[in-house]
């Protein structure tokens, strides 16, 4: 029975994989591919990778979305990791409501984040660009941040500050030498979400970007209506490669944290 029970899980799991990597595999052939049709394949070829770097305008949407997706997670990761502590070890008169006001960035959807900044930036004569996309961006990454962090909070022995203190260490020091190293798996994990969640984002970079500032999903919402350029298969394939080295780096790197 138990033989049994493991080879369907074993099945139902392989299939599951090749439902997720199947498409990204298809894609990646086709980057290669020597026609403009992404259905027909005609032979192999580089030239996709060649036109890319030479098309302004995907290069300009890609380092728009580098720009909001660094700045995003760096905020994010910090806001997140410092409400995750005010969160998890200090009372404080409200604490449920503000708690609960994390949650709801998570299960919102971002079409209300993005009419409801529009209407701000409208209210306030705010012209849209880059940085009209980070609030939003900000917004909804915060509290993913936090919720992991928060988690990895609930394993972390105090005892281990207790004993900094003990031996002189000072609020500063103990929390760089000692809380910080312990938490940085989660604080990493919930970057890494910040970083994928905002890069992928369209819906609030849709609603309050301006002419010529438009992230890489908006403008590959745009091209679809034309067809979406095989250059764009070649930079997916290439921001794959990127997205499978930054893991499995950051992997080893927890992992060597947990050691």
């Amino acid at each position: 029975m138990r033989v049994k029970t493991k080879r369907i899980l074993f099945v139902y799991s392989m299939l599951v994989f090749l439902f997720f990597y199947i498409p990204m595999i298809v894609l990646m052939i086709f980057s290669f591919n020597d026609s403009k049709l992404g259905t027909v394949w005609t032979g192999f070829t580089f030239d996709w990778y060649f036109k890319l770097i030479h098309d302004e305008q995907i290069i300009n949407a890609l380092k728009n979305s580098i720009i909001v997706t660094m700045i995003t997670t760096l905020i994010a990761s910090i806001l997140g990791t410092l409400a995750a502590l005010a969160i998890h070890r200090y009372k404080f008169f409200g604490k449920q409501v503000v708690n609960f006001l994390f949650y709801i960035p998570v299960v919102i959807p971002d079409i209300v984040v993005g009419v409801a900044l529009l209407a701000i930036y409208g209210w306030l004569h705010v012209t849209l660009g880059v940085p009209t996309v980070i609030p939003g961006h900000v917004v909804i990454t915060t509290s993913y941040v936090m919720l992991v962090v928060v988690a990895r909070l609930y394993g972390f022995d105090s005892s281990l500050e207790e004993a900094a203190k003990d031996l002189g260490a000072n609020s500063w020091q103990t929390f760089w030498k000692v809380t910080f190293p312990l938490i940085f798996p989660g604080v990493l994990a919930g970057a890494l979400m910040a970083f994928t969640i905002s890069l992928d984002e369209f819906v609030i970079a849709f609603f309050n970007t301006g002419p010529g500032s438009g992230t890489l999903p908006v403008l590959i919402y745009s091209m679809v209506r034309k067809g979406v350029s095989p250059e764009i298969n070649a930079l997916s394939t290439i921001m794959i490669f990127f997205i499978v080295i930054m893991v499995l780096v950051v992997g080893k790197r927890m992992t060597q944290t947990k050691k």
